[in-house]
């Protein structure tokens, strides 16, 4: 008899990060970290069990439950190992259902529950080959990896055979890359020193730390109060000298001529890049600010709803680093699109993470397109944030500012049984204390 799943079950998982203000922004002052978790069972043993979530910061995260149970009809019951062997065909499916799809298409929470379903097939997938998923897909060879993306809506920009040759152009040194990155690592910056609802001491304090733990690069929340702003980057450019990177993040606080005002009222403190200055969908907003503040670059994507506004951003030269978000988009099948996209347009990724296991799954997709996709490093970073990592089963490794690979068959997002029992909401003792 063939396996099949048998079970998809959820879970409303948050953590109270709004009572130390981690995580505070200019848009987000309070944000609890939670994750719409998802495990999906299957008959082939206790241990075949994928992980995934959909992250969300409290309020909302029970709709994201929901979304997540809408599609369990649409799993359970399917052959194991075939659906395992289509992903791409079964992203397809939840994608293009009529029914569903009317609800985006491809946007919100519909689309953030497919990725919490799919990424939890990841898991599950990479844990039946006994490797990490940034590994399993590095050696997949170039035409298993381009028939796992839709091509439907790129091919103006981005055709499977431009794919294909991205990805054979990468395939020579893949050996020599994996065994670069697991000797030294993927190189990283950290944001805990810039969250805007800390004081000017924590800031000072963590920033020094940070430089003291080998990042050459920090973030600072921004937009808020410019006066604010000019004090805490000056007093942040104080502490960390001349050489440290300082990137700023309004997450999407300004309009596009106030976002330039802004900007220009800080380029003296040498910002490398400002995140998110507009609306997350206003293309024609960030190519005008990119124009308008260089040469300090355009950073965006955490928000990014799908592949076709990171190839409009791109087409649009809105921006100079790509971010993408391993739980926002349809999950890693359109994640790896995202990556092709960057590599046809010579841009580099610094993907978002921070967030609740969002650090843990980001840097399977870095990894990887570090090793079979772009084949470099260079002016590439992966955010990290020291939130939360010890509910995790697999939980990041850094050194000296970097992440080491991940060795653990998996995605990294299986979370303690015991830390979802203390923070299920609202009835885990988290909440109820």
């Amino acid at each position: 008899m063939s396996e099949t799943i048998t079970g998809v079950s959820t879970r409303d998982i948050r953590f109270p990060t709004s009572r130390e203000l981690d995580g505070s922004d200019a848009m987000n002052p309070d944000p609890d970290y939670s994750a719409a978790y998802v495990a999906i069972r299957t008959d082939a043993g206790d241990d075949a069990v994928g992980h995934g979530f959909a992250f969300t910061i409290g309020r909302g995260n029970d709709i994201q439950v929901a979304a997540i149970q809408a599609l369990e009809p649409f799993i359970v019951g399917l052959p194991l190992q075939d659906t395992l062997e289509d992903l791409g065909g079964l992203w397809r499916t939840l994608v293009h259902d009529s029914q569903l799809r009317w609800l985006g298409p491809e946007k919100g929470v519909v689309h953030m529950a497919t990725s919490a379903v799919i990424n939890a097939l990841w898991d599950l997938k990479a844990k039946r080959a006994g490797k990490p998923v940034w590994r399993l897909l590095a050696e997949m060879s170039p035409e298993q990896i381009v028939d796992l993306v839709d091509f439907r809506y790129l091919t103006d920009a981005l055709t499977r055979d431009e794919a294909l040759e991205i990805l054979r152009a990468a395939e020579p040194g893949r050996a020599q890359r994996a065994a670069h990155l697991l000797e030294h690592g993927y190189p990283a910056y950290t944001t805990s020193p810039g969250w805007l609802g800390y004081s000017d001491e924590k800031l000072a304090r963590l920033a020094e730390q940070a430089v003291k733990d080998g990042f050459t690069q920090i973030k600072l929340k921004v937009g808020a109060d410019l006066q604010d702003d000019i004090r805490r980057v000056k007093l942040a450019r104080d502490v960390v000298g001349d050489d440290i990177r300082i990137a700023l993040d309004a997450n999407q606080r300004w309009d596009v001529q106030p976002a330039i005002d802004w900007m220009r009222s800080l380029t003296s403190f040498d910002p490398w890049w400002i995140e998110e200055p507009t609306s997350p969908d206003d293309i024609l907003g960030h190519a005008a600010i990119r124009r308008a503040i260089a040469p300090v670059k355009v950073a965006t994507g955490e928000h990014g709803q799908n592949r076709v506004l990171f190839k409009q951003l791109l087409q649009a030269e809105a921006l100079d680093i790509v971010q993408i978000d391993a739980a926002r988009v349809g999950g890693v099948n359109e994640n790896v699109a995202n990556l092709l996209l960057a590599a046809k347009f010579g841009v580099p990724v610094c993907p978002h993470a921070g967030g609740v296991g969002l650090c843990e799954l980001v840097q399977h997709l870095s990894m990887f397109d570090y090793v079979a996709v772009s084949g470099t490093m260079e002016n590439r970073v992966i955010e990290y944030v020291d939130h939360l990592h010890q509910h995790f089963v697999d939980p990041v490794r850094m050194r000296d500012g970097r992440y080491l690979a991940p060795t653990t068959a998996g995605f990294s997002a299986e979370i303690h049984a015991g830390s979802l029992a203390e923070h299920e909401f609202p009835h885990g003792p988290a909440w109820t204390r």
